[in-house]
């Protein structure tokens, strides 16, 4: 690959630019091209002065800048009222969150007391029936307990009767019974 450099350091193949002089090649120097160029300028701009296009050229760039910078203040101005739109949106959205989170957070408080007191009711309900049933068993217990005991009772009543029984004290009370009970019947009667 060829240095880039090698150019400029080999000196000696250039060839030397002369001396300082003037130059009289017409064509090499352009007063054609020059002189054509003031021509055009002259006939073109008669009645026209290079100060008046100066200042017309500034008077318009300054319009423009003054309407840029008038689109640009109207702009600001539009940009500001939206942010203070949207400042007012996120002032009221923050109260509502803060209503929804207060109103949140009540509900949730007002739900708890009701479970809790729905809690205690079923619990005491609960209580109610665990009562009931003690005391029904309790009443079943004593009322089974009572026909046993009369149940014996009567046994033993019936076999103290019949051991002591006879047959002709059976018959005499079967008689005075019979003769109690007529007697009864003649006084309502």
């Amino acid at each position: 690959m060829k240095n880039v450099t090698d150019p400029f350091l080999s000196l000696g193949f250039w060839p030397s630019a002369g001396s300082f002089g003037l130059n009289t090649d017409i064509l090499a120097t352009n007063p054609i091209n020059l002189s054509v160029v003031l021509g055009v300028l002259v006939f073109f701009g008669k009645g026209v002065c290079a100060s008046c296009l100066l200042s017309d050229l500034l008077d318009n760039r300054k319009q423009r800048i003054l309407k840029t910078i008038r689109n640009s203040e109207e702009l600001r101005g539009g940009a500001l009222e939206q942010l203070e739109k949207a400042r007012d949106r996120l002032r009221k959205i923050e109260i509502e969150a803060d209503q929804f989170r207060v109103n949140g957070y009540s509900e949730i408080e007002r739900e708890k007391l009701n479970l809790i007191n729905s809690t205690y009711k079923t619990l005491e309900q609960l209580e109610n029936y665990k009562n009931e049933t003690i005391h029904f068993e309790q009443q079943r217990a004593i009322n089974q307990v009572r026909q046993r005991v009369f149940q014996q009772a009567l046994q033993g009543a019936l076999g103290t009767l019949n051991s002591c029984l006879n047959n002709e004290l059976h018959l005499r009370t079967i008689s005075t019974n019979i003769g109690m009970f007529g007697t009864m019947k003649e006084i309502t009667g």
